[in-house]
């Protein structure tokens, strides 16, 4: 029972308020709440993994009865606090931008700077001994940043956020889609806000320069062929019939913005992001993908410490890098890809080394 808070609406609504205008001076850019009710898209969920678009993120298709249940999370949850924070960083790439030398290796955003998760989970974490202090006794919280069973694009809409783009993505008018969202699930019962209302039109900008075809209709995503999905989560090769589409996609080694840069709303409306832990760090922005395929793993483990890239491993980075190279004009390509198809220690990076030295041959020959 709590002790403090009573369920008369005035009272809800200034501890909604207050926790708001909390969250806020913690460094988030956008704040919402949501109530905790089951998913309205438990069947199109369900629908999604049936058909395999979810590739080996088998995680996606566990615990399905939870991550369509906020309530199951947290016994009691009544609301749940979203929040999303810019990661965006000015930078000149895009698809076709004559800015980008075709040997420069490519890291989304997202990765640039330090891992999201630690600088979001410190501050939800503030946010929620917040939130207990102004409660009161019984007060409790659980707290998501993309590594929970929650639909957080669903929360996150519900909260006001943003909509959802014909790229699968969640975008708030007013600022775009280059946000990291984060959940704190609640048995507080807070002021909802209304959902956000948004929409793409007629645009299919995102459907149409996805360069693997990933985005299969609009709103629908088949993260086998994403490049995010085949550069981050994919562990193992990845399929030759998709590697020349992929190397094309111009030297993204981890992870890819594609539908994001060329989206109006980001091209018109996203801010860089003040935020000290996502500056890009030097080798995220100036790297040749020969520097990338000839890393150690000290070099590696050094130079990525405390990085959401370190989730690929090297040998996932170098394999990439490897992919990537089939399409440079490196000079230096060739002898690089040689050395890797031989000389490293891990056979993954071997093979598509190899396989990338004799689509430059073949590319020669012609």
């Amino acid at each position: 029972m709590l002790s403090t808070l009573s369920d008369k609406q005035d009272r809800n609504v200034s501890l909604t308020e207050l926790l708001k205008e909390r969250a806020c001076a913690l460094g988030f850019d956008l704040v919402g709440v949501a109530d905790a009710a089951p998913s309205l898209f438990s069947e199109e969920y369900s629908e999604w993994i049936s058909q395999g678009f979810h590739g080996e993120m088998n995680y996606l298709a566990g615990s399905r009865d939870r991550r369509v249940d906020p309530r199951k999370l947290l016994p009691g949850a009544r609301s749940i606090i979203s929040v999303g924070m810019n990661y965006y960083a000015d930078c000149v790439e895009g698809p076709g931008s004559p800015d980008v030398a075709s040997d420069r290796a490519i890291f989304a955003r997202y990765a640039r700077g330090d891992d999201y998760h630690d600088v979001m989970i410190g501050r939800l974490k503030k946010l929620l001994e917040y939130l207990k202090e102004r409660a009161g006794e019984g007060a409790d919280g659980k707290i998501y940043v993309d590594t929970g069973p929650l639909l957080e694009r669903e929360i996150a809409r519900k909260a006001g956020l943003g909509w959802f783009g014909k790229n699968t993505l969640l975008i708030n008018t007013g600022r775009g889609s280059y946000f990291f969202l984060g959940e704190l699930i609640t048995n507080i019962p807070l002021e909802p806000d209304n959902p956000a209302i948004g929409g793409c039109g007629t645009c299919t900008r995102c459907l149409d320069a996805c360069p693997t075809g990933a985005l299969t209709a609009p709103y629908k995503l088949d993260s086998r062929l994403c490049i995010s999905y085949l550069t981050i989560e994919l562990k193992g090769s990845v399929p030759e019939p998709i590697r020349p589409a992929l190397a094309e996609s111009g030297g993204r080694i981890y992870g890819c913005d594609i539908c994001q840069e060329v989206c109006p709303f980001n091209i018109r409306r996203s801010a860089p992001t003040s935020e000290p832990a996502f500056q890009p760090r030097e080798i995220t922005i100036s790297s040749r993908l020969t520097d990338i395929l000839l890393l150690s793993e000290e070099e590696y483990r050094d130079k990525f410490k405390g990085s959401p890239v370190k989730r690929a491993k090297r040998r996932g980075l170098l394999r990439n890098a490897a992919v990537a190279l089939a399409a440079s004009d490196d000079p230096a390509a060739e002898e690089a890809l040689a050395r890797a198809a031989s000389h490293d220690s891990e056979p993954l990076v071997n093979e598509h080394a190899y396989w990338a030295r004799e689509r430059i041959h073949e590319r020669n020959r012609n």
